[in-house]
């Protein structure tokens, strides 16, 4: 009887931990321009950012449900204090392409910072650019 307790007990643990999967952090961003992530351009909108693996983020449009993967270069290490709350910081940099008559200013993610994680370095940004930062929301 001994023996038979000690083993469902070991199968429920064997369960609950190869079945438990880590909780991956989220947060939710409202972007005011269109942006470019990786090799994507985005439109303007609402989106959440979550980790997918060890080398891609998710990025869900809320306003349709898609879903799109960016890669990211590396880890970047918390700072000391670390974040608080999520940020995502974006390179701004001038464009003539679009007509040598007209410039533009594109968007380009750079780094994500999710709540309780590392952050993401997604693209470095050679040349003049500004750097902004875009607060976010958790989720839960």
């Amino acid at each position: 009887m001994r023996r038979q307790s000690v083993c469902l007990v070991a199968v429920a643990a064997f369960a609950l931990l190869t079945g438990a999967r880590p909780a991956r952090a989220q947060a939710t961003f409202k972007f005011p321009n269109p942006f470019q992530a990786g090799e994507l351009k985005l439109p303007r909108g609402e989106y959440r950012f979550a980790q997918k693996d060890d080398g891609h983020l998710t990025l869900r449009q809320e306003s349709t449900g898609k879903e799109f993967q960016i890669a990211f270069t590396r880890r970047l290490p918390q700072p000391n204090p670390p974040h608080e709350e999520p940020e995502l910081v974006i390179d701004a940099v001038g464009n003539f392409a679009p007509s040598y008559t007209e410039y533009v200013t594109d968007y380009v993610l750079a780094e994500v910072w999710l709540p309780g994680a590392d952050g993401f370095l997604i693209h470095t940004m050679k040349g003049a650019h500004q750097s902004q930062t875009i607060k976010g929301q958790r989720v839960k």
